[in-house]
């Protein structure tokens, strides 16, 4: 087994910049060879603070390139089918971050590029990784709170986005873009889904109406087994970020998540107070480092990932069934798609 996989990155916007960083100095057995962004001064940037000697302002370079063995994708969402496609064909195992596309069609003909070449393919879902949320799923599996019957999930950012990424051409829309990690957790922890209902509309930013989009949503699922769910999002969570998950079963509940992001309190006459987790970086850090060293871990051993590429396309048929669900509303079966 080799001691180090020589890596190659694809996208160094800000969670491809994180990735830098993470497999620069907390991945031992990576050893990052290469960049690419189609923004050269991005690319050469980060080759530059975290000594990668090769950067590229195309990913077909980066994947044709005989020293990088495996690639890992943070790209644009829109980009991602373009990327894993050529990936694919040079042969490289592949680690693509969520939502791995847009669309349901392009997700297929990924898969089918992939199943062809007969790649490695991991799928990013950095929270099932996190140390609380598979605590949780060790604990169902060890039947802690007897049969799972209603899972609840919550993800609330603490500012809007730009209004450019709003637009559902460019992040698929709210749902799809926020709510994609809570249909992998509800999965995850309580089987495939059966049907979905979202209401959703513009309640805080009026600006957001231009964009065709939501600021906030409410899903109601139902489960195979029978069980039920419901999964709430946000864009005007201003408190913090907060991302929560609750199974109830039989005998018990579970909970993961928090929202205080250091153990301290601050007391004093005016009240009790404490601080909040600011974003995602700060709350997932550990996860993706974890993920990415699950990867680099998977391709040494030989083994299969936990997260494929079946379960990157599951999650987009269920956005994509709650987001008709929003458009149409009306209850959606999601085997359908």
């Amino acid at each position: 087994m080799k001691s180090q996989i020589n890596v190659g990155l694809i996208g160094t916007g800000r969670l491809g910049s994180m990735y830098a960083k993470f497999l620069s100095q907390r991945v031992p057995s990576a050893n990052l060879v290469a960049v690419a962004d189609l923004i050269p001064d991005k690319a050469q940037r980060v080759a530059k603070k975290h000594a990668v000697p090769k950067w590229y302002d195309n990913h077909q370079d980066l994947n044709v390139d005989k020293d990088v063995e495996a690639v890992i994708i943070t790209a644009t969402t829109s980009n991602h089918k373009e990327i894993v496609i050529d990936a694919a064909q040079t042969g490289k195992p592949i680690f693509c971050e969520k939502p791995m596309t847009l669309t349901l069609e392009d997700a297929r003909e990924m898969k089918e590029a992939v199943q062809a070449a007969g790649v490695f393919y991991q799928q990013g879902y950095m929270r099932r990784f996190d140390k609380g949320f598979a605590a949780v799923k060790q604990k169902i599996e060890e039947g802690v709170i007897g049969e799972p019957v209603v899972f609840r999930g919550s993800s609330r950012d603490p500012f809007l986005p730009e209004l450019d990424y709003l637009l559902p051409e460019n992040s698929g829309g709210q749902i799809l873009d926020m709510a994609i990690h809570d249909y992998d957790i509800a999965r995850w922890y309580m089987g495939d889904i059966h049907t979905v209902y979202a209401i959703g509309g513009v309640l805080a930013f009026p600006e957001v109406k231009k964009t065709g989009d939501t600021d906030n949503v409410v899903m109601a699922f139902t489960f195979q087994s029978g069980a039920l769910g419901e999964i709430d999002i946000s864009r005007n969570g201003v408190y913090g970020y907060d991302i929560r998950a609750e199974v109830l079963g039989t005998k018990g509940t579970l909970k993961a998540g928090y929202l205080r992001d250091t153990p301290v309190l601050v007391m004093t006459k005016e009240g009790v107070t404490h601080d909040v987790v600011p974003y995602f970086p700060q709350r997932f850090r550990e996860a993706y480092v974890e993920q990415l060293k699950d990867y680099i871990d998977n391709l040494q051993s030989g083994s299969e990932p936990m997260i494929g590429i079946d379960d990157g396309i599951y999650g987009l048929k269920v956005a994509v069934a709650a987001t008709d669900s929003l458009h149409e509303n009306k209850v959606v079966d999601v085997s359908k798609y």
